[in-house]
Protein backbone atom coordinates (compact mmCIF):
# COMPACT_ATOMS: atom_id res chain seq x y z
CA UNK A 1 0.00 0.00 0.00
CA UNK A 2 2.93 2.68 0.77
CA UNK A 3 4.33 1.83 -2.70
CA UNK A 4 1.06 2.28 -4.56
CA UNK A 5 0.41 5.43 -2.43
CA UNK A 6 4.04 7.28 -3.06
CA UNK A 7 3.70 6.29 -7.01
CA UNK A 8 -0.05 8.27 -6.65
CA UNK A 9 1.63 11.15 -4.93
CA UNK A 10 4.65 11.19 -7.38
CA UNK A 11 2.34 11.04 -10.31
CA UNK A 12 0.46 13.77 -8.89
CA UNK A 13 3.79 15.99 -8.50
CA UNK A 14 4.96 14.98 -12.27
CA UNK A 15 1.61 16.25 -13.54
CA UNK A 16 2.02 19.53 -12.05
CA UNK A 17 5.28 20.57 -13.13
CA UNK A 18 4.22 19.43 -16.47
CA UNK A 19 1.94 22.22 -16.65
CA UNK A 20 1.85 24.52 -19.95
CA UNK A 21 4.07 27.32 -19.98
CA UNK A 22 2.29 30.23 -18.93
CA UNK A 23 4.89 33.14 -19.77
CA UNK A 24 4.15 37.10 -18.36
CA UNK A 25 4.84 39.04 -21.29
CA UNK A 26 7.90 41.54 -21.48
CA UNK A 27 5.79 43.82 -23.62
CA UNK A 28 4.34 45.81 -20.35
CA UNK A 29 7.60 46.97 -19.63
CA UNK A 30 10.11 49.66 -21.13
CA UNK A 31 14.24 49.20 -19.68
CA UNK A 32 16.11 51.69 -21.75
CA UNK A 33 19.53 50.48 -23.02
CA UNK A 34 21.39 52.63 -20.08
CA UNK A 35 20.18 54.58 -17.12
CA UNK A 36 22.09 57.93 -15.60
CA UNK A 37 22.15 59.12 -12.33
CA UNK A 38 19.11 60.48 -10.59
CA UNK A 39 20.19 64.10 -9.14
CA UNK A 40 18.01 67.13 -8.48
CA UNK A 41 15.12 65.98 -10.17
CA UNK A 42 16.93 65.14 -13.60
CA UNK A 43 18.89 62.27 -14.77
CA UNK A 44 23.04 63.44 -15.02
CA UNK A 45 25.48 61.34 -16.45
CA UNK A 46 28.66 60.13 -14.31
CA UNK A 47 31.19 62.00 -13.44
CA UNK A 48 33.40 59.17 -13.93
CA UNK A 49 32.08 58.08 -16.74
CA UNK A 50 32.14 54.15 -15.47
CA UNK A 51 28.94 51.97 -15.81
CA UNK A 52 28.32 48.55 -14.75
CA UNK A 53 25.90 45.93 -16.34
CA UNK A 54 22.43 44.50 -14.83
CA UNK A 55 22.08 41.24 -15.31
CA UNK A 56 19.03 38.88 -15.17
CA UNK A 57 19.68 35.93 -13.12
CA UNK A 58 17.32 33.93 -14.85
CA UNK A 59 19.18 33.54 -18.18
CA UNK A 60 22.28 35.43 -17.53
CA UNK A 61 21.70 38.03 -20.14
CA UNK A 62 22.51 41.72 -19.89
CA UNK A 63 19.21 44.11 -19.40
CA UNK A 64 20.95 47.61 -18.73
CA UNK A 65 24.31 49.28 -17.86
CA UNK A 66 23.28 51.32 -15.07
CA UNK A 67 25.51 54.53 -13.64
CA UNK A 68 28.53 54.07 -11.11
CA UNK A 69 28.38 57.40 -8.89
CA UNK A 70 31.59 58.53 -7.76
CA UNK A 71 32.33 60.90 -4.43
CA UNK A 72 31.62 63.38 -6.47
CA UNK A 73 28.22 62.42 -7.84
CA UNK A 74 27.50 61.67 -3.85
CA UNK A 75 28.67 65.02 -3.09
CA UNK A 76 26.39 66.96 -5.69
CA UNK A 77 23.15 64.77 -4.89
CA UNK A 78 23.76 65.41 -1.10
CA UNK A 79 23.75 69.07 -1.97
CA UNK A 80 21.08 68.94 -3.79
CA UNK A 81 19.09 67.13 -1.04
CA UNK A 82 20.35 69.82 1.72
CA UNK A 83 19.06 72.57 -0.98
CA UNK A 84 15.63 71.37 -1.16
CA UNK A 85 15.20 70.22 2.23
CA UNK A 86 16.19 73.88 3.48
CA UNK A 87 14.34 76.05 0.58
CA UNK A 88 11.36 73.79 -0.08
CA UNK A 89 10.50 70.92 1.89
CA UNK A 90 10.97 71.34 5.29
CA UNK A 91 8.57 74.67 4.80
CA UNK A 92 5.67 72.86 3.05
CA UNK A 93 3.02 72.09 5.09
CA UNK A 94 2.17 68.59 6.00
CA UNK A 95 -0.89 68.18 4.16
CA UNK A 96 1.24 69.50 0.92
CA UNK A 97 3.85 66.94 1.27
CA UNK A 98 1.31 64.11 1.76
CA UNK A 99 -0.46 65.14 -1.83
CA UNK A 100 3.24 64.26 -3.42
CA UNK A 101 3.77 60.83 -1.62
CA UNK A 102 -0.13 60.13 -2.29
CA UNK A 103 0.87 60.81 -6.20
CA UNK A 104 3.24 58.72 -6.26
CA UNK A 105 1.48 55.76 -4.42
CA UNK A 106 -0.86 56.08 -7.16
CA UNK A 107 1.23 56.14 -10.35
CA UNK A 108 2.89 52.96 -9.08
CA UNK A 109 -0.32 50.97 -8.71
CA UNK A 110 -0.75 52.19 -12.67
CA UNK A 111 2.35 51.18 -13.68
CA UNK A 112 2.33 48.22 -11.18
CA UNK A 113 2.28 45.39 -14.08
CA UNK A 114 5.56 46.97 -15.63
CA UNK A 115 7.03 47.54 -12.14
CA UNK A 116 6.53 43.55 -11.13
CA UNK A 117 8.02 42.31 -14.79
CA UNK A 118 10.86 44.48 -14.28
CA UNK A 119 11.40 43.85 -10.51
CA UNK A 120 11.46 39.62 -12.06
CA UNK A 121 13.16 40.14 -14.61
CA UNK A 122 16.30 41.96 -12.70
CA UNK A 123 16.28 40.30 -9.22
CA UNK A 124 14.65 36.58 -10.67
CA UNK A 125 11.91 36.50 -8.47
CA UNK A 126 8.94 34.62 -9.75
CA UNK A 127 6.14 37.11 -11.14
CA UNK A 128 3.46 35.76 -8.83
CA UNK A 129 5.18 37.61 -5.61
CA UNK A 130 6.56 40.81 -7.99
CA UNK A 131 2.52 41.06 -8.68
CA UNK A 132 0.87 40.03 -5.90
CA UNK A 133 3.01 41.27 -2.85
CA UNK A 134 6.37 43.65 -3.50
CA UNK A 135 4.63 46.16 -5.93
CA UNK A 136 1.23 46.30 -4.32
CA UNK A 137 3.12 46.52 -0.61
CA UNK A 138 5.56 49.07 -1.65
CA UNK A 139 2.19 51.33 -3.45
CA UNK A 140 0.81 50.70 -0.02
CA UNK A 141 3.22 52.03 2.51
CA UNK A 142 3.42 55.44 0.42
CA UNK A 143 -0.34 55.08 0.96
CA UNK A 144 0.11 54.80 4.45
CA UNK A 145 2.55 57.59 5.18
CA UNK A 146 1.02 60.06 2.90
CA UNK A 147 -1.74 59.64 5.28
CA UNK A 148 0.79 60.55 8.48
CA UNK A 149 2.31 63.63 6.95
CA UNK A 150 -0.14 66.09 9.03
CA UNK A 151 -0.73 63.79 11.50
CA UNK A 152 2.58 63.94 13.27
CA UNK A 153 1.36 65.88 16.44
CA UNK A 154 -0.67 62.92 17.10
CA UNK A 155 1.93 60.31 16.17
CA UNK A 156 3.62 61.86 19.11
CA UNK A 157 1.13 63.67 21.64
CA UNK A 158 2.09 66.51 23.64
CA UNK A 159 5.60 66.24 22.07
CA UNK A 160 7.12 68.74 19.30
CA UNK A 161 8.99 66.75 16.42
CA UNK A 162 10.79 68.18 13.48
CA UNK A 163 12.83 66.43 10.39
CA UNK A 164 16.12 65.26 10.56
CA UNK A 165 17.25 67.21 8.06
CA UNK A 166 19.18 64.80 4.65
CA UNK A 167 18.34 60.83 5.32
CA UNK A 168 21.11 58.71 3.02
CA UNK A 169 19.61 55.06 2.52
CA UNK A 170 20.98 51.79 1.37
CA UNK A 171 18.84 49.05 0.44
CA UNK A 172 19.74 45.16 -0.65
CA UNK A 173 18.49 43.39 -3.84
CA UNK A 174 15.99 40.82 -2.23
CA UNK A 175 13.24 43.54 -2.49
CA UNK A 176 14.14 46.49 -4.24
CA UNK A 177 11.28 48.69 -4.57
CA UNK A 178 9.73 47.79 -1.37
CA UNK A 179 12.70 48.50 0.08
CA UNK A 180 12.94 51.81 -1.75
CA UNK A 181 9.21 52.57 -0.69
CA UNK A 182 9.89 51.46 2.75
CA UNK A 183 12.59 54.42 3.23
CA UNK A 184 11.48 57.15 0.75
CA UNK A 185 7.69 57.02 2.37
CA UNK A 186 8.27 57.60 5.91
CA UNK A 187 11.55 60.07 5.46
CA UNK A 188 9.84 62.61 3.00
CA UNK A 189 6.09 62.42 5.37
CA UNK A 190 8.15 63.81 8.05
CA UNK A 191 9.56 66.62 6.42
CA UNK A 192 13.08 64.94 5.17
CA UNK A 193 14.42 65.03 2.04
CA UNK A 194 16.47 61.83 0.65
CA UNK A 195 19.82 60.24 -1.26
CA UNK A 196 19.56 56.82 -1.77
CA UNK A 197 21.60 53.45 -3.46
CA UNK A 198 20.11 50.72 -4.48
CA UNK A 199 21.92 47.69 -4.87
CA UNK A 200 24.12 47.44 -7.07
CA UNK A 201 22.68 43.96 -8.37
CA UNK A 202 19.24 45.15 -8.82
CA UNK A 203 18.87 48.93 -9.69
CA UNK A 204 16.71 48.79 -12.27
CA UNK A 205 13.01 49.83 -10.37
CA UNK A 206 14.74 51.97 -8.24
CA UNK A 207 15.44 54.48 -10.94
CA UNK A 208 11.64 53.33 -12.67
CA UNK A 209 10.94 55.10 -9.28
CA UNK A 210 12.76 57.78 -10.13
CA UNK A 211 10.65 58.65 -13.46
CA UNK A 212 7.56 58.78 -11.57
CA UNK A 213 8.96 60.72 -8.75
CA UNK A 214 10.04 63.13 -11.67
CA UNK A 215 6.60 62.82 -13.52
CA UNK A 216 4.63 63.39 -9.91
CA UNK A 217 6.41 66.67 -9.81
CA UNK A 218 7.89 66.43 -6.88
CA UNK A 219 10.66 69.28 -6.14
CA UNK A 220 13.67 68.89 -7.64
CA UNK A 221 16.60 67.29 -5.45
CA UNK A 222 13.54 65.85 -1.97
CA UNK A 223 14.42 62.10 -3.74
CA UNK A 224 17.56 61.51 -5.31
CA UNK A 225 18.66 58.11 -6.90
CA UNK A 226 22.32 57.19 -6.95
CA UNK A 227 23.54 54.09 -8.01
CA UNK A 228 26.68 52.24 -7.74
CA UNK A 229 27.96 49.86 -5.44
CA UNK A 230 29.89 49.14 -1.88
CA UNK A 231 31.91 52.61 -2.69
CA UNK A 232 28.85 54.75 -3.13
CA UNK A 233 27.26 53.70 -0.12
CA UNK A 234 30.77 54.15 1.96
CA UNK A 235 30.71 57.44 0.15
CA UNK A 236 26.94 58.24 1.50
CA UNK A 237 27.79 57.14 4.80
CA UNK A 238 30.81 58.98 5.61
CA UNK A 239 29.56 62.25 4.00
CA UNK A 240 29.30 65.16 6.48
CA UNK A 241 25.79 66.62 5.62
CA UNK A 242 24.18 63.07 6.04
CA UNK A 243 22.09 63.29 9.41
CA UNK A 244 20.57 59.29 9.30
CA UNK A 245 21.72 56.57 7.89
CA UNK A 246 19.06 54.13 6.73
CA UNK A 247 20.66 50.58 6.01
CA UNK A 248 19.37 47.38 5.04
CA UNK A 249 21.31 44.32 4.16
CA UNK A 250 24.38 41.83 5.89
CA UNK A 251 25.33 42.11 9.67
CA UNK A 252 28.72 42.59 7.96
CA UNK A 253 28.28 45.71 6.00
CA UNK A 254 26.39 47.34 8.93
CA UNK A 255 29.17 47.10 11.51
CA UNK A 256 31.36 48.74 9.36
CA UNK A 257 28.64 51.52 9.34
CA UNK A 258 28.25 51.34 13.47
CA UNK A 259 31.90 52.49 13.36
CA UNK A 260 31.93 54.70 10.36
CA UNK A 261 28.70 56.73 12.43
CA UNK A 262 30.80 56.62 15.84
CA UNK A 263 30.89 59.99 17.14
CA UNK A 264 29.10 61.55 14.77
CA UNK A 265 25.62 63.35 14.90
CA UNK A 266 23.91 60.82 12.87
CA UNK A 267 20.94 58.91 13.56
CA UNK A 268 20.79 55.55 12.08
CA UNK A 269 18.57 52.46 11.58
CA UNK A 270 19.49 48.91 10.83
CA UNK A 271 17.96 46.11 9.63
CA UNK A 272 20.38 43.57 9.37
CA UNK A 273 20.64 39.60 9.11
CA UNK A 274 18.48 36.82 10.25
CA UNK A 275 18.23 33.20 11.46
CA UNK A 276 14.51 32.82 12.30
CA UNK A 277 13.37 30.07 13.53
CA UNK A 278 9.69 28.59 13.17
CA UNK A 279 8.73 26.48 15.17
CA UNK A 280 5.37 23.86 15.20
CA UNK A 281 4.02 21.99 18.40
CA UNK A 282 2.23 18.89 18.56
CA UNK A 283 -1.34 20.69 18.61
CA UNK A 284 -0.68 22.76 15.27
CA UNK A 285 -2.97 22.73 12.43
CA UNK A 286 0.25 20.51 10.57
CA UNK A 287 -1.12 21.13 7.18
CA UNK A 288 -1.33 24.90 7.76
CA UNK A 289 2.01 25.02 9.41
CA UNK A 290 4.09 23.18 6.43
CA UNK A 291 2.68 25.30 4.37
CA UNK A 292 3.77 28.41 6.09
CA UNK A 293 7.21 26.88 6.60
CA UNK A 294 7.21 26.55 2.79
CA UNK A 295 5.95 30.15 2.10
CA UNK A 296 8.64 31.51 4.95
CA UNK A 297 11.28 29.69 3.50
CA UNK A 298 11.28 28.75 -0.26
CA UNK A 299 8.75 30.67 -2.25
CA UNK A 300 11.33 33.66 -1.57
CA UNK A 301 14.29 31.41 -2.70
CA UNK A 302 15.18 32.08 0.79
CA UNK A 303 15.78 35.84 -0.03
CA UNK A 304 14.68 37.08 2.97
CA UNK A 305 16.29 38.71 6.17
CA UNK A 306 13.21 37.05 8.35
CA UNK A 307 13.58 33.87 6.26
CA UNK A 308 12.09 30.96 8.18
CA UNK A 309 15.32 28.92 7.31
CA UNK A 310 15.64 27.41 11.53
CA UNK A 311 12.61 24.71 11.76
CA UNK A 312 11.92 22.95 15.48
CA UNK A 313 9.26 20.81 15.35
CA UNK A 314 7.89 19.05 18.50
CA UNK A 315 8.94 15.67 18.68
CA UNK A 316 5.81 13.76 18.41
CA UNK A 317 4.86 15.25 15.12
CA UNK A 318 8.62 15.55 13.74
CA UNK A 319 8.52 12.13 11.29
CA UNK A 320 5.09 13.71 9.89
CA UNK A 321 6.57 16.71 9.00
CA UNK A 322 8.97 15.83 7.80
CA UNK A 323 7.31 13.67 5.15
CA UNK A 324 4.88 16.06 4.00
CA UNK A 325 7.54 18.64 3.98
CA UNK A 326 9.35 16.34 1.38
CA UNK A 327 6.23 16.14 -0.32
CA UNK A 328 5.75 19.30 -0.68
CA UNK A 329 9.00 19.98 -1.81
CA UNK A 330 8.47 17.47 -4.70
CA UNK A 331 5.25 19.89 -5.71
CA UNK A 332 7.20 22.91 -6.36
CA UNK A 333 8.14 24.21 -9.80
CA UNK A 334 11.62 25.37 -9.98
CA UNK A 335 12.48 27.56 -13.33
CA UNK A 336 11.85 30.39 -15.44
CA UNK A 337 10.34 33.76 -12.97
CA UNK A 338 8.34 35.22 -15.96
CA UNK A 339 6.23 31.96 -15.92
CA UNK A 340 3.13 32.16 -12.97
CA UNK A 341 3.59 28.43 -12.40
CA UNK A 342 6.94 29.23 -11.02
CA UNK A 343 7.22 28.53 -7.04
CA UNK A 344 10.41 29.13 -7.03
CA UNK A 345 12.64 31.67 -9.66
CA UNK A 346 16.20 32.16 -9.55
CA UNK A 347 19.07 32.96 -7.36
CA UNK A 348 19.74 36.67 -7.73
CA UNK A 349 23.27 36.28 -8.60
CA UNK A 350 26.17 34.25 -9.42
CA UNK A 351 28.12 35.18 -6.17
CA UNK A 352 24.58 34.19 -4.44
CA UNK A 353 24.33 30.95 -5.65
CA UNK A 354 27.86 29.91 -4.93
CA UNK A 355 27.54 30.80 -1.20
CA UNK A 356 23.83 29.06 -0.90
CA UNK A 357 26.04 25.79 -2.70
CA UNK A 358 29.16 26.13 -0.87
CA UNK A 359 26.59 26.45 3.01
CA UNK A 360 24.86 22.75 1.18
CA UNK A 361 28.30 20.99 1.48
CA UNK A 362 29.19 22.30 5.06
CA UNK A 363 25.75 20.95 5.67
CA UNK A 364 26.74 17.59 4.56
CA UNK A 365 30.44 17.71 5.76
CA UNK A 366 29.00 18.20 9.01
CA UNK A 367 26.85 15.00 9.09
CA UNK A 368 23.18 16.24 8.66
CA UNK A 369 21.01 14.19 6.32
CA UNK A 370 20.13 16.43 2.82
CA UNK A 371 17.39 16.05 1.03
CA UNK A 372 16.65 18.12 -2.29
CA UNK A 373 13.79 18.60 -4.83
CA UNK A 374 13.99 16.22 -7.86
CA UNK A 375 13.15 19.14 -9.81
CA UNK A 376 15.09 19.35 -13.06
CA UNK A 377 16.71 22.76 -13.33
CA UNK A 378 17.22 25.10 -16.18
CA UNK A 379 20.30 24.99 -18.11
CA UNK A 380 21.10 28.67 -18.29
CA UNK A 381 20.74 30.96 -14.89
CA UNK A 382 20.97 30.50 -11.19
CA UNK A 383 19.01 28.19 -9.65
CA UNK A 384 18.99 26.51 -6.78
CA UNK A 385 16.77 23.11 -5.62
CA UNK A 386 14.88 23.86 -2.01
CA UNK A 387 16.81 21.89 0.36
CA UNK A 388 16.24 20.33 3.74
CA UNK A 389 18.84 19.34 6.08
CA UNK A 390 17.26 16.76 9.08
CA UNK A 391 20.02 15.24 11.50
CA UNK A 392 20.71 18.63 12.31
CA UNK A 393 22.62 19.72 15.40
CA UNK A 394 22.33 23.12 17.18
CA UNK A 395 26.07 24.35 16.49
CA UNK A 396 26.41 23.33 13.14
CA UNK A 397 26.52 26.24 10.85
CA UNK A 398 23.64 25.60 8.51
CA UNK A 399 22.25 26.37 11.93
CA UNK A 400 23.90 29.46 12.83
CA UNK A 401 24.40 31.29 9.87
CA UNK A 402 22.65 33.32 7.67
CA UNK A 403 22.41 31.56 4.07
CA UNK A 404 20.28 33.39 2.79
CA UNK A 405 19.12 30.71 -0.10
CA UNK A 406 16.22 27.85 -0.41
CA UNK A 407 17.81 26.20 2.70
CA UNK A 408 16.53 24.93 5.71
CA UNK A 409 17.48 23.24 8.77
CA UNK A 410 15.23 21.18 10.77
CA UNK A 411 15.79 20.12 14.58
CA UNK A 412 13.33 18.40 16.91
CA UNK A 413 12.32 19.14 20.80
CA UNK A 414 10.54 18.14 23.70
CA UNK A 415 9.84 21.14 26.15
CA UNK A 416 8.57 24.94 25.88
CA UNK A 417 11.47 25.56 27.63
CA UNK A 418 13.95 23.53 25.04
CA UNK A 419 13.16 25.21 22.19
CA UNK A 420 13.11 28.92 23.75
CA UNK A 421 17.00 28.26 24.31
CA UNK A 422 17.32 26.72 21.27
CA UNK A 423 15.64 29.22 19.03
CA UNK A 424 17.35 32.37 21.17
CA UNK A 425 21.20 30.84 20.73
CA UNK A 426 21.96 32.66 17.63
CA UNK A 427 23.73 35.95 17.10
CA UNK A 428 20.31 37.17 15.55
CA UNK A 429 17.50 38.45 16.16
CA UNK A 430 15.29 39.58 13.50
CA UNK A 431 12.26 37.27 13.34
CA UNK A 432 9.99 34.03 14.68
CA UNK A 433 6.97 31.77 13.68
CA UNK A 434 4.80 29.50 16.43
CA UNK A 435 2.56 27.62 15.53
CA UNK A 436 0.23 25.87 18.04
CA UNK A 437 -3.56 25.61 18.89
CA UNK A 438 -3.32 27.12 22.97
CA UNK A 439 -3.10 30.91 22.74
CA UNK A 440 -1.84 30.62 25.44
CA UNK A 441 1.15 29.20 24.21
CA UNK A 442 1.52 31.60 21.62
CA UNK A 443 1.66 34.30 24.90
CA UNK A 444 4.38 32.53 26.18
CA UNK A 445 6.22 32.03 23.51
CA UNK A 446 6.38 35.67 22.13
CA UNK A 447 7.37 37.18 25.89
CA UNK A 448 10.59 34.94 25.90
CA UNK A 449 11.49 34.96 22.17
CA UNK A 450 14.22 36.91 21.05
CA UNK A 451 13.21 38.28 18.07
CA UNK A 452 11.78 41.93 16.77
CA UNK A 453 8.68 40.31 15.24
CA UNK A 454 7.01 36.98 15.77
CA UNK A 455 4.33 35.75 14.05
CA UNK A 456 1.37 32.93 14.82
CA UNK A 457 0.25 30.57 13.00
CA UNK A 458 1.28 32.47 9.95
CA UNK A 459 4.69 33.33 8.52
CA UNK A 460 6.14 36.41 6.72
CA UNK A 461 3.07 38.64 6.81
CA UNK A 462 3.84 42.18 6.36
CA UNK A 463 1.81 45.30 6.50
CA UNK A 464 2.56 48.93 6.43
CA UNK A 465 0.96 50.02 9.85
CA UNK A 466 3.52 47.31 12.05
CA UNK A 467 6.78 48.19 12.95
CA UNK A 468 9.39 46.01 11.73
CA UNK A 469 13.04 45.35 12.95
CA UNK A 470 15.32 43.22 14.85
CA UNK A 471 17.97 42.42 18.27
CA UNK A 472 21.14 41.72 18.65
CA UNK A 473 23.35 41.00 15.31
CA UNK A 474 19.98 41.54 13.46
CA UNK A 475 20.33 45.64 13.87
CA UNK A 476 17.95 48.40 15.91
CA UNK A 477 15.79 50.78 14.70
CA UNK A 478 12.47 50.04 13.85
CA UNK A 479 10.71 51.00 10.20
CA UNK A 480 7.13 50.31 9.26
CA UNK A 481 4.16 51.88 11.50
CA UNK A 482 3.73 54.80 13.71
CA UNK A 483 7.27 53.58 15.11
CA UNK A 484 8.66 54.40 11.42
CA UNK A 485 8.18 57.56 11.76
CA UNK A 486 9.94 58.00 14.71
CA UNK A 487 13.20 57.25 13.01
CA UNK A 488 13.00 60.38 10.88
CA UNK A 489 12.63 62.91 13.41
CA UNK A 490 13.89 64.84 16.22
CA UNK A 491 11.27 64.28 19.28
CA UNK A 492 11.85 67.04 22.12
Amino acid sequence: MATKKSNTIKLKFDSARNLAPAPESKSAAKIDPQYELFINGKFEKPSGKKYFASINPATEEKLSMIAEANDADVNKAVKAARAAYENVWKKMPGAERAKYIYRIARMIQERAREFAIIETLDGGKPIRESRDFDVPTAANHFFYYAGWADKLEYAFPNRHTSPLGVAGQIIPWNFPLLMAAWKIAPALACGNTVVIKPAENTSLTALKLAEIIQEADLPAGVVNIITGAGATGAAIVNHPDVNKIAFTGSTEVGKIIQRAIAGTNKKATLELGGKAANIIFDDAPIDQAVEGVINGIFFNQGHVCCAGSRLYVQESVFKEVVRKLKDRLESLIVGDPMDKNTDIGAINSKEQLNIINNYIKIGQQEGAEMYQSSASLPKRGFYCRPTIFTNVAQSNRIAQEEIFGPVLAIQSFRTDDEVIEKANNTPYGLSAGVWTDKGSKIFNMTTKLRAGVVWANTFNKFDPTSPFGGYKESGYGREGGVHGLAAYVNIV
